[in-house]
């Protein structure tokens, strides 16, 4: 099949054409999180405290499964590019056998840690049953989780943006029609509560797999399943330096949360649901950019295989200006209607009361981490890992030292305030590293990638 128009298409229609079905997939995946969260709200404010608390670990699975596709992405795309097919066909079947592997390490190395997990961050024993009730079945799918992203991002790289957002969203259609049914009972079905609600999100992954499947087999895309016996190491290594870090990248929020919890945890319990809450709403967000930095992923490897680093340049611009429309649609709706949004998952008044304080103060920083996400993203792209990496251990790292001395300040309120602080440090560095190790050089024919 013919790439070419990732070199050749204006950059705008390009990058919306690549990025549209990528936010929609994003958006539509999100509803896993926020679908679960609302219906189990529904069986109490202790069960929602439960998959919050859960949570880091549930994200670990997903930021393995999704950062190693990015190794994956990087490679085949960079290899279409460079009009390599077999490096292509072997980098994607390295890329699906290790993320199966993946999967299976994960699940058992998260259930071994769950119980004393739980345990640092709540003595109830109500909110420990749910909170493993919920995690041992979703944990259970982690091989599913990180097979399908893979797939997912192979088909990515071929530029089969629309098909891989329909595979996504019939997951993500089954989970929203399951989840009432198992977790509050119909018919024949009894209620299962939070296990109902992991199992639908587990039937969900297992039908978009299913899916990305089907098309691989069935669809005429650039790149087979073929394995040789010379040269795999080699592909091994590109795709673990770009997806060790896009891994990091994305499990770095999952330990963030767990400190910030046991910060919270020391206030009152009711702001480890508000962390939460908060969590599940940003989504909406950060899902947003996300999906648009993987659209343009793809056309930044291909077009840095075949040579073009002016339309890199001309995608990151478009891609950011589009990241930062997003987040000043995200910024109004924390200010103008917070409480609306806390009522989503909470009824509680005072819950809600200072729920709306740290929706507020924490949107303060939403504009500049578009710069950070971006440049990280595109980082990536370019097969830079490291300097991915350096932006995400400050965002999701160098917050927790001015989070706890805030906290001495303010209390909890610090907590939240620390969010904006540590998003305008990331995007200025952020700026400085894209400035001298690409933007700089943009003249040179070459630079150093995957």
């Amino acid at each position: 099949m013919d790439q070419t128009f990732m070199k050749e298409k204006p950059v705008l229609p390009l990058v919306l054409k690549m990025a549209l079905p990528m936010v929609i997939s994003m958006l539509v995946n999100s509803l896993y999180n926020i679908v679960d969260s609302f219906f189990v709200a529904q069986v109490s404010e202790d069960a929602m405290t439960a998959i919050s608390i859960v949570y880091p670990l549930q994200n670990l699975a997903n930021a393995v499964g999704v950062g190693f596709g990015v190794g994956i992405n990087a490679a085949v795309a960079y290899y279409l590019g460079a009009g390599s097919g077999k490096a292509a066909n072997r980098s994607a079947t390295l890329g699906i056998i290790l993320s199966a592997l993946h999967g299976i390490v994960l699940a058992g190395i998260c259930v071994l840690l769950i119980r004393p997990f739980i345990s640092m961050f709540t003595d109830s024993e109500e909110i420990a049953a749910y909170g493993l009730d919920y995690f041992y079945t979703v944990i259970a799918f982690a091989p599913v989780l990180t097979l399908g992203m893979a797939f997912e991002k192979v088909l990515q790289a071929t530029g089969k943006m629309k098909t891989t957002m329909f595979c996504m969203a019939i997951g993500a259609v089954a989970n929203i029609i399951l989840d009432p049914i198992f977790i509050s009972g119909l018919g024949a079905v009894p209620a299962m509560g939070v296990f109902g609600a992991a199992l639908a999100t587990g039937i969900g992954q297992t039908l978009s797999l299913i899916s990305y499947i089907a098309v691989f087999l069935l669809a005429k895309i650039p790149v087979r399943l073929r394995l040789e016996r010379r040269g795999e190491e080699k592909i091994c290594r590109k795709l673990y330096y770009v997806g060790i870090p896009a891994s990091l990248n994305l499990a770095l929020p999952s330990f963030m949360i767990t400190v910030l919890n046991a910060i919270l945890a020391a206030f009152a319990e009711v702001y480890v649901l508000i962390l939460g809450v908060y969590y599940k709403l940003q989504t909406f967000i950060y899902f947003t950019i996300s999906g648009i930095v993987q659209g343009i992923r793809p056309l930044i490897s291909y077009n840095l295989g075949a040579g073009r680093k002016d339309r890199v340049i001309g995608i990151f611009k478009v891609t950011l200006l589009l990241s930062l429309g997003v987040m000043v649609i995200g910024t109004i709706l924390c200010l103008a209607i917070p409480k609306q949004l806390m009522d989503i998952f909470t009824d509680t008044p005072q819950t809600m009361e200072q729920g709306a304080v740290a929706l507020r103060i924490i949107s303060a920083g939403f504009i500049v981490s578009a710069i950070s996400v971006v440049v990280s993203g595109s980082f990536e792209a370019l097969g830079k890992g490291m300097p991915s990496l350096i932006i995400s251990l400050l965002r999701y790292i160098a917050i927790l030292p001015i989070a706890l001395l805030m906290s001495y300040l303010f209390q909890a309120a610090g907590v939240w305030h620390s969010f904006w602080i540590t998003e305008l440090l990331s995007a200025v560095v952020s700026c400085i590293l894209f400035w001298r190790l690409f933007y700089k050089d943009r003249t040179k024919r070459n630079c150093e990638c995957i």
